[in-house]
């Protein structure tokens, strides 16, 4: 066995959960009585130390430097993510709190769908892990101007603290349910959901995002 290995093994040895094994079982014995999410929220479990888990910024998972590639085994852990105010994030059961690491977000919008109900556009999104959400006062759409090619980064509130990071098609076809709305004075560009007006920029940014993107 190379050193590496030997330190992988060591790591998932010591790990809070004995590895992936020991944490799904206690995950799936939280759930079990239980349909739809559990509430890690009313869990306040001991901090039992940091796990070996990265999620990245595509949305992929890692444990110990590999990719999980059981996508059943990825949902199961999403469903007890929590981030508290201290900024991190965690995977949480009635028994343990175990920190991992998230690049980015801790889901990927993949897909959305625009349609009216009660005479309201309803902009409602399905994440990687399989959550449906719908933008509006419970769950805002917010964006980031980051200054590299990236332009605007959108995000959707999922629940709790926990967000999801609009897949760059998915922003584009968000964009094109946009329009100039005046907000506080001022014109922007925005979108509504359910009644809610989530301003993007200035209108006359617009153009000059555009342009970033057609240099790509």
């Amino acid at each position: 066995m190379t050193k590496s290995a030997q330190n992988r093994e060591k790591s998932a040895e010591a790990s809070p959960t004995g590895g992936l094994s020991g944490l799904q079982a206690l995950v799936e014995r939280a759930g079990s009585r239980k349909k739809g999410l559990p509430p890690v929220e009313r869990w306040h479990p001991d901090f039992c130390g940091d796990l070996d888990i990265v999620i990245k910024r595509d949305g992929t998972w890692f444990y110990l430097g590999t990719p999980i590639g059981r996508m059943p085994l990825v949902k199961l852990f999403s469903t007890v993510l929590r981030k508290d105010d201290d900024g991190r994030t965690y995977l949480v059961t009635p028994v343990e709190k175990i920190g991992i690491t998230v690049e980015d977000a801790p889901f990927i919008a993949v897909e959305m769908n625009a349609s009216h109900r009660d005479g309201e556009q309803v902009l409602t999104f399905r994440t990687n892990v399989g959550d449906i959400v719908e933008a509006g006062p419970e769950n805002p759409i917010r964006y980031e101007i980051v200054n590299d090619n990236e332009g605007v980064k959108p995000y959707l509130l999922v629940r709790g603290r926990l967000e999801a990071l609009l897949a760059r098609p998915v922003m584009y076809e968000l964009i094109s349910h946009g329009e100039e709305i005046e907000v506080d004075g001022k014109l922007m560009f925005a979108l509504r959901s359910k009644g809610e007006v989530f301003p993007i920029m200035p209108a006359d940014e617009l153009d000059r995002l555009s342009k970033m993107d057609n240099h790509e």
